[in-house]
Formats: C-alpha cells, structure tokens, sequence
C-alpha cells in the first residue's frame, strides 16, 4: 500500500463493545450452462471492514469524529486504526514476545526483513507497528540493539546479516491502515450532551 493520500494518525475515538468488523473476499462465481458452478479468487487476500458507529456516545464524541472525518476528507485520506481484536503479533491474550512472528531467515547477506502475522495459511504485511512495541530476535535470542524499524512501512533493518538457514522472528503491536468508506456522516443529536451515528464504515487500503 503506497502511503500516498495517508495520514500517520489514530483514529480518535475509544473503540468498544458493539463495533462491527470482519474480512472480506471477492469470490466471482460463474454458472456454466451444464450446472456447474466455477468460481474463482479476485483477491489474493481478505480485506477488512469495520464499523465504528459505536464509538460515538456524546456530543463531544460527535464533534471530535466530525473534525477527524473532514479532515481526512471523507474517503481521501487513510489513517490509522487499532483493532483491540486484532492488534498484536501475539494469541491473544498473551503478551507480545520477540519469537511471535517468524519474517524471515539469514542468507548471510540480507539485512532488511518485512514484519508480517501469519493467519492459518495466509500472510499479512504488516505496515505500521506501534512505536515502542517491535522486539526482534535472530536465531531465537532477543537483539536489544543493532537493528530499527521503519513506523510507516514496518521493514526492519539489520546492521549484520544473519547467517544461512538463521531465523528471524519479531513481536510488535500494530494498526491497521483504513479509510472512512463513505464521504458523508449522519450523525444524530439525541439530547443534550449525547450524540450517535447511524453508521461510520471504514475498509482496510491495502
């Protein structure tokens, strides 16, 4: 995902009980004259989808989503978004440890690794650690300097290679790269001092 069009902040509003997501694919499905029925991947990946209208419970709340959707100019600009589902190299409910995520092995002359999480079979890249969470270790020890991550692309920087056949492996927490994927708002006045919103969508940009 080119950062072209991105934002490098946080959505600004807590994140609760009763938001919406889930992955999405796009599956075409084709029905030959015979019956039979051939489909077929458009994606090589799911793609996420969120909806945030919960998050939104007092005027306060209203005005600050407001001045962050016209800022981004509805779906213009990405931003962040932490996913308190889904948000960290560890299982969940575990604490983030530098052997979560394997990201590579050593060929005795690369030095820069991508930082991804492995879901059952599928691979994701991921692109905007949170500061201060990443640990890396090579061959399974811990590496307390030699090394950085770029926060806007999450690539990973060695000063020394790793030898042939030596794993890499890291732990981090992360946000998830969205846009607003709508370009109007309805927000409700419920009474004074509450507020809700009838539906904020976001979508991953991959």
């Amino acid at each position: 995902m080119s950062d072209q069009g991105f934002d490098d902040v946080l959505f600004p509003l807590a994140i609760g009980a009763g938001t919406s997501s889930g992955p999405e694919w796009r599956t075409e499905l084709v029905a030959l004259a015979s019956g039979v029925e051939v489909r077929n991947a458009r994606w090589a990946s799911s793609r996420r989808r969120w909806d945030v209208a919960s998050a939104v419970s007092s005027v306060a709340d209203l005005a600050r989503l407001s001045a962050f959707f016209d800022a981004r100019q509805g779906r213009l600009r990405g931003f962040r978004y932490r996913d308190l589902a889904d948000h960290s190299s560890a299982p969940a409910g575990q604490v983030v440890s530098a052997t979560d995520q394997v990201i590579g092995a050593g060929d005795g002359s690369k030095t820069t690794f991508q930082l991804q999480k492995t879901y059952e079979a599928t691979v994701r890249r991921i692109t905007k650690p949170v500061a201060g969470t990443v640990r890396i270790a090579v061959g399974g020890a811990e590496l307390e300097e030699g090394w950085s991550v770029d926060a806007l692309t999450g690539q990973i920087s060695l000063d020394d290679p790793p030898a042939p056949g030596t794993p890499v492996t890291a732990g981090f927490e992360f946000d998830w790269t969205v846009r607003f994927d709508a370009d109007r708002l309805d927000l409700t006045l419920e009474h004074v001092g509450a507020g809700r919103a009838i539906s904020v969508p976001i979508i991953e940009i991959r």
